[in-house]
C-alpha cells in the first residue's frame, strides 16, 4: 500500500532541508534566510560572465574588480547576526 501523498511530501522536504543548507527549515532566522538568498544571487552573478560585464559597465569598473567585490560580499553579505536563534519549542514556551 502507498503512504499518504502529504506524508511523502514532508519526508522529501525534510530530506532536501538536511541535504542543502539554503533550503531553510522552520527554525531558520530571518538573517540566515536573507544571507542564503544573497549568497545564491551572488553565486549566480559570478557564474554568468555577461552579468559581471553588465555590472562593470554600469559602475564604470573593470570586470576583475567587480568579481573581487562580489567574492568579498559572498563571505558575509549582511554582516554578523545579532539575533538569538530559538527553536520552535523554545519560542512556544516563551509565552
Amino acid at each position: 500500500m502507498a503512504t499518504h501523498p502529504q506524508q511523502n511530501l514532508y519526508s522529501q522536504l525534510e530530506h532536501l532541508q538536511t541535504k542543502y543548507v539554503g533550503t531553510g527549515h522552520p527554525d531558520i532566522s530571518r538573517h540566515d534566510w536573507c544571507t542564503n538568498m544573497a549568497r545564491d544571487s551572488i553565486a549566480t552573478y559570478l557564474g554568468h560572465r555577461s552579468l559581471v560585464t553588465l555590472f562593470a559597465t554600469v559602475e564604470g569598473e573593470s570586470n576583475g574588480r567587480i568579481r573581487y567585490h562580489l567574492l568579498e560580499k559572498l563571505h558575509s553579505p549582511y554582516g554578523e547576526s545579532d539575533e538569538i536563534v530559538l527553536t520552535k519549542k523554545e519560542r512556544l514556551t516563551q509565552f
